[in-house]
């Protein structure tokens, strides 16, 4: 069904009240889990299972291509969060195996790891993928054997409904979500006359069709839309094209050009520039201080997690990143120069105990269609992820018919070279009507 968008809660019996008082009682509270506020430990209780052998989990990394620097973090992260379950209790009481291959970013690639996951490696299920165009070349051979796929991506293509039943992406949220939530906020601090400046390709167009969307939803206009070539290297026969009357200008260019851009944008526009609004995409892991940068100083972006600690001060995202490696300024603890991917790679961490919850409510044990079936009917069945250590990003919605995540977001201010939180978008503010119920699908 299409229905017109809106920012306010779709759901029956979900309203501004009702979204947290369901949360303290439904998900993220699983036998022996970790519960917001509890630092767990080698003596936290264990979960009973039918047995105790392995549970084989694929971890489909970015080790080598265009991600690979996102694949490092997500590695580490995935890690981090193995090494803490397997330390507390494991899944059910079971350790996990964790097999990772590298699908180089690559979307064939991508579907050999998948059916070399399945066939060779016989795990039970698979996660990680992040690059749109590889989860659109993974998912469904996921599908076609019938193997639990978990994408760590905020592609759309998920609660759009591109995939199978088996497909989730429960640890973090959607484009759309994101930008359904952040354009209120931005609209009526930074302006309504709207110029956007995207990648021509799949990432920017869903920016561009769904931040467009936004706009004109809170009353603003889109005055020019501006694609960039994905291999281009300069950018400044494209700024002319900007009207002089726009007041925000959207940016979400990504690739090793950002830093170019942003020179070469700061060079024509010197004192006397629009509003500026980006999503952190464009600089994970590039360090905010870095030369070339300066012309960014009050200019404001999108964060999923942020990447300085200030900005999310609760004891499980402390401890989050203390397991991860991520000191308080985002960085590398045993490399100052490596930056975080901090928006993104918290996904990793939360989609494992979204396995592992649904594992031990739905007494999954073996990959047999039975138990498959126990086990997303279960995790379709689930309402809530609890803020906490489990899920240190905040709380989740979880929409059982679409697959998909729904979180708070960011909006974070370029302060003295730093990214300082600014506005905390709300769950609801993320809400928009479904498209699509995956429910319906048989198994």
């Amino acid at each position: 069904m299409t229905k017109k968008q809106s920012n306010k809660s779709s759901l029956p019996g979900v309203s501004r009240r009702g979204l947290f008082k369901g949360a303290a009682v439904v998900g993220g509270v699983a036998a022996g889990g970790l519960v917001s506020g509890v630092i767990p430990s080698p003596l936290t209780p264990r979960a009973a299972s039918a047995t105790d052998k392995p549970l084989k989990l694929g971890f489909q990394a970015h080790r080598t291509g265009i991600g690979a620097g996102y694949g490092r973090w997500y590695e580490r992260t995935t890690k981090a969060a193995v090494k803490l379950i397997n330390e507390t209790g494991g899944i059910g009481g079971r350790p996990i195996d964790l097999i990772i291959e590298d699908d180089g970013t690559d979307p064939k690639r991508g579907a050999e790891v998948v059916e070399k996951f399945a066939n060779q490696h016989k795990v039970d299920f698979v996660f990680g993928t992040l690059f749109s165009h590889v989860v659109i070349g993974s998912a469904p051979r996921a599908g076609e054997l019938k193997m639990p796929y978990f994408v760590v991506s905020e592609t759309p293509a998920v609660p759009n409904g591109q995939f199978s039943r088996y497909v989730f992406q429960a640890g973090t949220s959607d484009v759309r979500s994101q930008m359904t939530a952040i354009a209120k906020w931005v609209l009526d601090k930074l302006g309504k006359k709207v110029t956007m400046i995207y990648p021509d390709y799949a990432f920017g167009y869903a920016h561009r069709d769904y931040f467009g969307a936004a706009v004109k939803a809170n009353g603003g206009t889109v005055s020019e839309l501006i694609p960039i070539p994905p291999r281009e290297s300069s950018f400044t026969k494209y700024f002319p094209r900007i009207p002089s009357d726009t007041e925000l200008l959207y940016h979400v260019m990504v690739g090793p050009g950002v830093l170019t851009f942003v020179r070469e944008m700061g060079e024509h526009f010197g004192n006397n520039r629009p509003q500026i609004f980006g999503f952190i995409d464009s600089l994970e892991g590039v360090n905010m201080a870095s030369p070339g940068l300066e012309f960014l100083e009050g200019t404001h972006f999108w964060e999923g997690f942020p990447r300085y600690a200030d900005g999310l001060p609760t004891r499980a995202a402390d401890f989050y990143r203390e397991k991860v490696g991520m000191a308080a300024d985002g960085t590398y603890v045993d490399d100052p120069k490596d930056t975080a991917y901090a928006s993104h790679m918290f996904g990793c961490w939360e989609t494992l105990y979204c396995i592992k919850q649904t594992v031990e409510q739905s007494g999954y044990v073996d990959p047999t269609p039975k138990d498959k079936q126990a086990f997303i009917e279960t995790l379709e069945n689930t309402r809530w992820f609890n803020e906490g250590i489990e899920h240190p990003q905040g709380h989740k919605l979880f929409r059982g018919g679409t697959h998909q995540a729904h979180a708070e977001q960011y909006i974070s201010q370029v302060t003295n070279q730093k990214l300082k939180v600014v506005h905390k978008t709300s769950i609801e503010d993320s809400l928009y009507e479904p498209e699509f119920d995956y429910t319906k699908q048989p198994l």
